[in-house]
């Protein structure tokens, strides 16, 4: 059969495959925990989110995917596949039909992160995904002692700026275009003699907090200011808080392991583009021939001298 959206009479298999889930979301995962679970069905209540759950069926079983996209967002995000040990013949034919409904939406390209491991990786690629960073999810151990003076501070507007340039200073060109500079600054900033050298953006979900840091190499904030980052999240009410380490940050990971925080698998962040970009010729429109008028000579007299006797 096609892959098609999935309805009220499907939802039995969402429940009957809820464990055997491959996440491609992985900030989504971790703060809301089972991508087919309770806490992530409420997320189609947001009216800022679009979200499109779609189901294979097929003689051997079914699979089932997901893709979501945020309000103004120029790409959108896999969320999941199930059950794992589904064929790449059936990945591929609903990662096309999910592709559909992202540029739908308008999205310019479909990201997705999965574990290199994973036989998703696979079937990703087949499906035109190529890979453009890695990542790794460090969770922070609870039992670090704050050290040092607390210099984590919540951002406002008046820190747009200095994010803005510490983003450029951090994310190469070739990937800006794929991770847009942040727009509203709703996280952490740590400042040292009144230079912005970290910023920490902060997703919160009731399964866990997600932090995605942008840290200067020379700041002076790290590492003894990262144990006391646990006291500084607002609202954190005791959930687990995951730090995401890109490769163009890597030199973090040393650092998250001094301090005792737990790694995850090294996870290939993949792009699907959707739109190509194309160079139009577009031709000049003539301009009106106007008439030329010349400018009169300056009129010249003729002057008769008559010499006087």
């Amino acid at each position: 059969m096609p892959v098609r959206l999935l309805d009220f009479l499907d939802l039995p298999n969402l429940y009957k495959y809820r464990h055997r889930v491959i996440p491609l979301d992985s900030a989504r995962a971790a703060t809301r925990g089972n991508l087919m679970g309770l806490n992530a069905m409420l997320s189609y209540l947001n009216p800022r989110r679009e979200i499109s759950t779609a189901i294979h069926q097929q003689d051997d079983g079914i699979l089932l995917g997901q893709v979501t996209h945020s309000s103004g967002s120029p790409h959108a995000n896999l969320a999941f596949l199930a059950p794992d040990e589904s064929t790449e013949l059936a990945q591929a034919a609903l990662l096309d039909f999910l592709s559909v409904q992202a540029g739908e939406w308008g999205c310019l390209y479909l990201l997705a992160e999965v574990d290199e491991c994973s036989p998703a990786f696979k079937a990703l690629r087949q499906a035109g995904f190529s890979m453009y960073a890695w990542q790794r999810v460090w969770k922070m151990n609870d039992l670090l002692e704050p050290g040092g003076e607390n210099l984590w501070k919540g951002s406002d507007e008046t820190d747009l700026i200095a994010i803005q340039s510490l983003y450029a200073q951090i994310v190469p060109a070739m990937l800006q275009p794929v991770e847009p500079l942040p727009r509203h600054p709703e996280g952490l900033v740590c400042r040292q003699a009144g230079d912005l050298q970290a910023y920490i953006s902060l997703i919160y979900g009731p399964a866990g907090i997600w932090v995605q840091p942008l840290i200067h190499p020379d700041a002076t904030c790290l590492p003894e200011r990262m144990t006391a980052l646990l006291t500084s999240i607002p609202n954190r009410r005791n959930r687990p808080v995951y730090v995401c380490v890109r490769s163009y940050q890597a030199w973090l990971e040393s650092m998250l392991e001094e301090l005792g925080a737990s790694a995850g698998e090294r996870q290939a962040v993949m792009i699907r583009h959707l739109a190509v970009r194309k160079w139009v010729e577009e031709a000049l429109p003539a301009k009106k021939a106007e008439p030329a008028w010349a400018n009169p000579a300056t009129p010249v007299v003729r002057i008769n001298h008559t010499d006087s006797e």
